[in-house]
C-alpha cells in the first residue's frame, strides 16, 4: 500500500543521508539513468553501505537496478540485497527479465540467508512490456508495476506531453493488470519539478483513472502526491458513517441497508473497509 515513492541518486550522498526527512512512502535508490557509467561502482558501493546502515527502517527501500541487459546488473545485485532491502526495482522489464531476476533473488537470499522475500516493481518502458504487463504482473514477487512514461514514448517514437493523452492506453493497461491482482499500480513521474500545478492536475488525473501511488522525482513532489492519494477528510468521514451503520444493520439481522438515502451493499462496504486501512496506514485517522 504505497502513495509516494521518491527517487534519490544513488550517488548522491548529501540526500542518502537526508532521505529519511522527505516523508515518500518508499525510497528509490537509483543505479540507473542517475548515474553516470563512470560511477556505477561508487554509487553501488554508497548504497549498499546505506542500506546495511539501516538497522531499522519504516520506509519501504527499493533499489532500482541496470537492466539485465546491462554489464551492471549482477554486481547491482550482489551488492545491494540484503536484509534491510525491500524491493527490486528492475527497468525495461520483460518476462524473462523478471522470471530471471525472481531465480537470482531465489539464490542470493538463499546464500545470504535473509529473511523474507525481496519484492519486485517492473517499470513498463517499452511497447514490449506493454503488451506483457498481465503476465508480469501474476509473477509472485512482484507487488507493483510502475509506468515509465519517458522511456516508453521513446520506444514508441512519439512526444511526451503534459495532458498525456499519448499514454492514456498504457497507464490503463497498467491499472487493470495491478488491480486484477491486487498489487500497487504506481504512476510515471512528472517530470516538470517547479510546476506544482501540473503535478497536482496529474495525480488527480491518474488517480481518478485508478492509479494508487506516483513516483517523484524530487522531494518538493512528495507533499502533493501525498495528499492527493491519501484518502481526503470526507471520503474517511463517509467510510467510519458506513462501517457504523453497517454494525447497526447486522444487530438488526439486514445484510443491505441505506444511508443518506442510497442503498450500500457488499461493494459500498469494502470500499469504505479499503478507505479505512488506507488512513490506519497512512496515519490519518
Amino acid at each position: 500500500m504505497r502513495r509516494s515513492l521518491l527517487f534519490i541518486p544513488g550517488n548522491n550522498p548529501a540526500m542518502l543521508q537526508n532521505a529519511d526527512v522527505f516523508e515518500s512512502d518508499g525510497l528509490i535508490l537509483d543505479l540507473e539513468d542517475a548515474v553516470h557509467i563512470n560511477e556505477k561502482d561508487s554509487a553501488r558501493m554508497l548504497v549498499s553501505h546505506y542500506l546495511e546502515s539501516k538497522q531499522t527502517h519504516s520506509l519501504e527501500m527499493i533499489v532500482r537496478i541496470n537492466g539485465l541487459d546491462t554489464p551492471y546488473f549482477q554486481k547491482d545485485l550482489q551488492a545491494v540485497v540484503c536484509q534491510q532491502l525491500d524491493t527490486i526495482m528492475l527497468p525495461k522489464a520483460k518476462v524473462k527479465d523478471v522470471l530471471d531476476l525472481s531465480k537470482m533473488l531465489d539464490e542470493i537470499e538463499q546464500t545470504k540467508q535473509i529473511s523474507k522475500e525481496i519484492k519486485i516493481i517492473p517499470i513498463i518502458e517499452l511497447a514490449q512490456s506493454v503488451l506483457e504487463v498481465n503476465e508480469l504482473a501474476r509473477f509472485p514477487r512482484v507487488n507493483g508495476i510502475l509506468l515509465g512514461a519517458e522511456d516508453l514514448s521513446t520506444d514508441l517514437e512519439i512526444e511526451r506531453t503534459k495532458p498525456g493523452l499519448e499514454i492514456i492506453y498504457p497507464r490503463f493497461c497498467v491499472i487493470y493488470a495491478c488491480k486484477a491482482q491486487k498489487i500497487d499500480a504506481i504512476d510515471t513521474p512528472f517530470t516538470d519539478t517547479k510546476d506544482e500545478q501540473g503535478l497536482s492536475k496529474d495525480c488527480e488525473t491518474a488517480k481518478m483513472f485508478g492509479m494508487n501511488a506516483k513516483t517523484a522525482i524530487h522531494p518538493n513532489q512528495v507533499s502533493i502526491i501525498n495528499d492527493v492519494f491519501s484518502p481526503s477528510e470526507k471520503n474517511i468521514a463517509w467510510a467510519k458513517r458506513v462501517i457504523e451503520a453497517k454494525k447497526k444493520a447486522e444487530a438488526s439481522g439486514l445484510a443491505v441497508f441505506s444511508l443518506d438515502g442510497k442503498m450500500i451493499d457488499k461493494p459500498i462496504i469494502d470500499r469504505a473497509i479499503n478507505i479505512l486501512k488506507k488512513a490506519e496506514k497512512f496515519q490519518l485517522l
